[in-house]
């Protein structure tokens, strides 16, 4: 489905990303795992087309090549971004910010079917249909730019540190939520510091450090990686890896 890289990145002279490449199969929900400041999020502009990429970089769907496509057209090929932060229209209703996330030409003939899996799966949306965005709760503003990012019908939905901010019940809540997304066949690509919840909704995973993949593996062998133990799960006495650890 998704292949891309390798792909490099400046930020003026930092070198943002170091020939990064990732891939994401039809229906697979990968995690992004690495320190501030690794990549991470600049990796998720530049598949969504909001940064321009080293020339040389690929970003392949399928067997349409997107490099070089304005960033709009990427929603229509099927790849919607909830950004850090959420960038919903705060002075916008759920309802609007709904139907907005529904503009995109192949969107729009099933605005209805959209609109009636958002709402299944975060109901706290549908009881705030005329409520102006920006007054909600954190959590419920996560849950409309999700909503909103779904209206456009992805293939490949991904976020940014979802649940950053949010409490604990709340972030409970979101994975919930994004479990049932990855049972309707939609791939997911997750960037997410809570690294316990995002390897329990996982396929697989990739480790990132100063802009350069530095391992791979499954979920299960990410979990019981010493190394991803000691930097992201708090063990201070690691378990042996599994035979299938992360591979470099």
């Amino acid at each position: 489905m998704l292949s891309a890289g390798p792909i490099s990145l400046f930020y003026g002279k930092h070198l943002a990303l170091d020939d990064v490449a990732v891939e994401v199969g039809a229906g697979e929900t990968v995690v992004v795992l690495g320190a501030n400041g690794a990549g991470k999020s600049s990796l998720l502009k530049a598949i969504a087309g909001l940064v321009r990429p080293v020339p040389g970089a690929r970003n392949r769907l399928d067997d349409t090549d997107l490099i070089g496509m304005a960033a709009h057209r990427y929603l229509e090929q099927g790849i919607a971004l909830v950004p850090e932060g959420r960038g919903i229209f705060g002075d916008l209703t759920v309802a609007e910010n709904l139907e907005l996330g529904a503009y995109t030409r192949h969107a729009r003939p099933h605005e209805t079917r959209q609109r009636d899996l958002v709402l299944d799966l975060f109901p706290r949306l549908g009881e705030r249909q005329k409520q102006i965005a920006r007054t909600m709760s954190g959590g419920e503003q996560q849950m409309l730019a999700i909503g909103r990012a779904l209206m456009s019908c992805p293939r490949l939905l991904m976020l940014d540190e979802p649940s950053l901010g949010l409490a604990p019940i709340v972030t409970s809540e979101l994975f919930a939520a994004l479990g049932r997304i990855r049972e309707t066949g939609i791939a997911l690509l997750v960037v997410e510091q809570n690294v316990k919840a995002s390897l329990a909704i996982a396929h697989r995973g990739y480790l990132m450090e100063a802009g350069r993949i530095t391992g791979t593996g499954t979920a299960d062998a990410l979990r019981s990686d010493p190394a991803v133990q000691e930097a992201f799960l708090g063990a201070s006495t690691p378990p042996t890896p599994l035979s299938n650890g992360v591979s470099p």
